[in-house]
């Protein structure tokens, strides 16, 4: 194999520095990775360029849920589209579907033509749609540079068998990078398995949170999650991996 890509995902500026001292090749950058991932502000970009000189992948989701948008929120994916081109991003990571689970392929065109020169991923709205081998070749079609997926899914190495279809059937015209679930522990039985020439993975540990004074019984949301619990990359997960993918 060639040099096996490691992008990493992450939402906060202390996470894009650990994923660059890491060896990732890019990040994909996010808020509220806990639900999944939503449209990061452009201040954290802003800051993330301005710290770390790494190519930067903005993935375009105002809310969290599945990837069947109102007129009003395909606006602001547009809009959000357009603001991070003009800010310099690398690439943006999008996805939309209709209510049949078929990718969008109005809208698609539509936001394709909004990233003009920027790289674009289709991320794990694909792992949710109804034929996924149909969604591969509409995304070559649509002249989209990335796939990102876990296989339809729960994690990469469940979807395997899929994502070793897609890289064959792909036949280079798409980058198929594997997602969910990816460790150091698990990269050397799936690349070797799939083929794939990139890999996706946030390298997350639970920090415990500095505050010393601690509230208890009031939650600012998730009733089953911390407000005192930090999720942030490891550079050690991020070497790991690194170092597995230039072995293969």
């Amino acid at each position: 194999m060639n040099h096996l890509l490691l992008e990493v995902c992450v939402d906060s500026v202390e996470s894009a520095l650990a994923a660059k001292e890491g060896g990732a090749d890019r990040i994909e950058l996010c808020s509220n990775l806990v639900v999944g991932g939503t449209t990061p502000s452009t201040a954290l970009f802003k800051v993330i360029k301005h710290y770390g000189d790494i190519p930067v992948h903005v993935l375009i989701r105002p809310r969290f849920g599945d990837f069947c948008y109102s007129d009003y929120e395909f606006e602001i994916i547009q809009e959000e589209i357009r603001m991070f081109r003009e800010l310099g991003a690398e690439g943006v990571v999008i996805g939309c579907l209709n209510p049949q689970g078929a990718l969008h392929m109005e809208q698609m065109k539509r936001l394709m033509e909004e990233a003009k020169e920027m790289s674009v991923t289709l991320h794990r709205a694909f792992d949710v749609c109804l034929n996924p081998l149909e969604t591969l070749n509409q995304a070559i079609g649509l002249g989209i540079h990335t796939i990102l997926s876990s296989g339809q899914k729960n994690t990469c190495m469940e979807g395997k068998d899929l994502l070793k279809e897609m890289v064959l059937l792909s036949k280079g015209q798409i980058e198929i990078m594997p997602g969910g679930g990816v460790t150091a522990e698990v990269l050397k039985e799936l690349a070797t398995y799939t083929k794939a020439p990139a890999y996706h993975m946030s390298g997350k540990v639970v920090l415990d949170s500095p505050m010393m004074y601690r509230k208890e019984g009031v939650t600012m949301g998730v009733a089953n999650l911390s407000e005192y619990e930090i999720w942030q990359t490891s550079k050690v997960k991020i070497q790991q991996a690194r170092q597995v993918l230039d072995r293969m």
